[in-house]
């Protein structure tokens, strides 16, 4: 894959971003986590779509962006965003906190939008069900409660960062916890407005997430208008991560029908 390079159009922030392939676009927003970098996922997608998947501004190596301060405030940098860049008709994808900054964009204008993917996102919250709470678990605990596959988890957690991540990784939790710390992972008002997503819309999530519970996909289900669900086994909250196959055959039919 190319090199990760910078964007800088006038009146937006610059941001870290990996841009690969040709083809109809496919615009990645990255979860809490931070700045994925050269997932397969990427790789796969890009055979046949142009991939851009930007680090939000206040996240890892990109740049401090003070006005942004809350999901909305990157709804809207989102919507600048691709419209300056001049972007056609674009497949938007979002995971987790991605998920939920797609879907508060979708809300406002989902005009640009040929379709829109949301991977286990954040931004609803049912009563009665209750989250992980990633702010209270250890940094292993973290790791180990996003995945299903615990070898994949200890592959992650043998792997030492540099100095360069530690401090990235030490930012991203700090931007994280100002998105999603109270509420909790969720806005109030968002779910009254899913209706407004009119973009046909696909839903994937993970079997055994405990950050954020399958059974959520029920209120997403119930309020947005033309969305197909499907539930990914063996498969915590990252399923292009942990199920990359299942969640492609997914999104490439999805893709092939919009």
């Amino acid at each position: 894959m190319n090199d990760t390079t910078s964007l800088n159009a006038p009146r937006i922030h610059p941001a870290r971003l990996l841009r690969e392939g040709g083809g109809a676009p496919i615009l990645f927003l990255h979860g809490a986590g931070g700045f994925p970098g050269r997932l397969p996922f990427f790789a796969e997608l890009a055979a046949s779509h142009e991939i851009l998947v930007p680090e939000h501004p206040n996240f890892g190596a990109s740049p401090d962006a003070p006005e942004l301060r809350n999901v909305a405030d990157y709804a809207y940098y989102y919507l600048d965003w691709i419209k300056q860049l001049g972007l056609p008709r674009l497949h938007v994808v979002g995971h987790s906190l991605g998920g939920w900054i797609a879907a508060e964009i979708a809300v406002r204008d989902c005009s640009a939008f040929a379709s829109l993917t949301l991977i286990a996102p954040a931004g609803v919250r049912v009563k009665g069900i209750p989250t992980g709470d990633n702010f209270i678990w250890s940094p292993e605990e973290s790791i180990r409660n996003l995945f299903h596959d615990q070898n994949l988890a200890a592959q992650i957690l043998a792997r030492t960062p540099t100095e360069e991540e530690a401090e990235q990784m030490i930012r991203t939790r700090l931007i994280a916890a100002r998105l999603g710390w109270e509420p909790r992972w969720f806005n109030p008002g968002l779910e009254k407005w899913l209706h407004r997503i009119t973009c046909p819309t696909l839903l994937l999530w993970g079997a055994q997430d405990r950050l954020l519970p399958a059974a959520y996909a029920s209120a997403w289900s119930a309020r947005v208008p033309h969305l197909t669900h499907h539930r990914i086994g063996a498969c915590g909250h990252s399923p292009h991560v942990e199920q990359t196959a299942a969640t492609l055959t997914h999104l490439r039919a999805f893709l092939r029908e919009h």
